[in-house]
């Protein structure tokens, strides 16, 4: 049991659904205008019967809600913000002071120059304590010092030349007996 609405003659244009009571009151104002004229322009006379009104220039949220205004007499002495403003100042001042240094003086001195090169100074050579032969000695290193300590290593026929050849890893034990002198174990 839907109730219908009641049909009314649209002279302008479809209406929409339960929009019928619009319709209705816009009955007398649309007998003037065309349809097109209503479509591009709307209804007059809606929203004011005046059609030579103009609108307001200010909006109702200014016009509620002004900014306060100040007492307009002096709320504190003349010396009392002069001290203030000279107390700003002083500060400003002291702040921009510790905010930009003045930058030091640039070195432009290298390290050699500063660390190798001092006034004064006369670079000696010093004297050899013994005659050094580098084409024959052994040269020092960790391993020639620690050969002592080196495991899985074939025994070690001279102390002074620890890594020369040497096979008496491969020699037989029949053959090594007979040797006068036996390597130590070390």
């Amino acid at each position: 049991m839907a109730e219908k609405p009641a049909a009314v003659g649209n002279k302008v244009g479809k209406c929409m659904l339960h929009n019928w009571v619009e319709e209705r009151a816009m009955e007398d104002v649309d007998t003037q205008e065309t349809r097109t004229q209503i479509q591009k322009h709307g209804h007059k006379g809606i929203i004011t019967m005046d059609q030579e009104s103009q609108m307001e220039s200010v909006t109702t949220l200014r016009a509620n809600f002004t900014p306060p205004k100040g007492p307009g007499v002096r709320l504190r002495g003349i010396r009392g913000e002069l001290l203030e403003k000279h107390n700003a100042q002083r500060i400003r001042e002291k702040v921009n002071a510790e905010r930009n240094k003045p930058s030091p003086k640039t070195d432009f001195c290298s390290t050699t120059q500063r660390d190798f090169c001092v006034q004064g100074f006369v670079p000696l050579n010093p004297g050899t304590t013994q005659v050094h032969d580098y084409k024959s000695d052994q040269a020092i290193t960790f391993w020639s010092e620690n050969c002592q300590r080196i495991q899985g290593a074939t025994a070690v026929p001279s102390v002074k030349a620890p890594f020369r050849k040497s096979a008496l890893f491969s020699t037989p034990i029949s053959q090594r007996l007979d040797e006068m002198e036996l390597p130590s174990d070390n």
